[in-house]
């Protein structure tokens, strides 16, 4: 199945598809019963950073089915119209609005027994929602076998949707690669959606996600683990920005 026909722009080499939140959770409703139509990228300030920098990644972002603006900044960049597609409120939406066509949901990634709390939230809260299943994987690349009980889980669960949660950039990577060989509709990446809605990390008030400071919310619960990736690489992505609009350096869409 080809993508939906949704205009995209251009942020470091990378097409970014303009749309609505509403027209994203639409066309991903809209396709349900398709078989393997493809991978949904959500867009931030990070990821682009790190598809300015690497090419075979920011050819994973332009062959998705979407690449949705996930980060305020990527948003503010686009034309008018444009709206944000956070990763944590699709997950809810599409989960709410997808039991009116039956829709089936599979959780691949988070920490040991995330993904299972995730599933039971989920079902509290949406009433007769089709969770098919779940898998944890190693926090490496899966070998032989446990590649095959992936697959074997999937070909059993038949889910519609896999939401996958390993972070950027191995989230990407693994719908473009491994996922594109699983039996399911969409596969959508949507990282640190898993541990708000299970419970395990708390989200930043809603004043800051509208207003482009849930990085500095995140920044202080874990210092740690994203210091490098909100200081340094944010930088480094309003400066690559600045080059590309004042015609300094040229990033073309693979």
């Amino acid at each position: 199945m080809s993508s939906p026909p949704v205009p995209r722009y251009n942020v470091l080499g990378v097409g970014v598809s303009a749309l609505s939140f509403d027209q994203a959770c639409e066309l991903i409703v809209g396709a349900h019963g398709q078989k393997k139509a493809g991978y949904i990228c959500l867009c931030t300030a990070n990821g682009l950073d790190e598809a300015s920098r690497d090419e075979e990644f920011r050819r994973i972002f332009n062959n998705s089915w979407l690449t949705t603006p996930d980060g305020m900044p990527v948003v503010w960049l686009g034309p008018p119209g444009v709206e944000r597609v956070y990763g944590p409120d699709l997950m809810l939406t599409v989960c709410d609005k997808g039991r009116t066509v039956g829709m089936r949901h599979f959780f691949y990634g988070g920490h040991p027994g995330v993904a299972v709390k995730l599933g039971e939230r989920l079902s509290a809260k949406f009433p007769g929602l089709a969770i098919a299943g779940h898998y944890t994987p190693p926090f490496r690349e899966l070998n032989k076998e446990e590649l095959a009980d992936l697959r074997d889980a999937v070909s059993r669960a038949r889910p519609d949707i896999i939401w996958v949660g390993i972070g950027t950039p191995k989230q990407e990577r693994f719908m473009a690669g491994i996922g594109s060989t699983l039996d399911t509709g969409l596969l959508i990446g949507v990282g640190a959606a898993f541990d708000f809605h299970s419970g395990r990390m708390p989200q930043a008030p809603r004043w800051m996600q509208r207003t482009g400071l849930e990085w500095f919310f995140r920044l202080c619960t874990e210092p740690r683990r994203l210091t490098g990736r909100y200081v340094v690489r944010n930088t480094k992505f309003v400066l690559r920005v600045a080059a590309q609009k004042l015609g300094i350096r040229d990033y073309p869409m693979l």
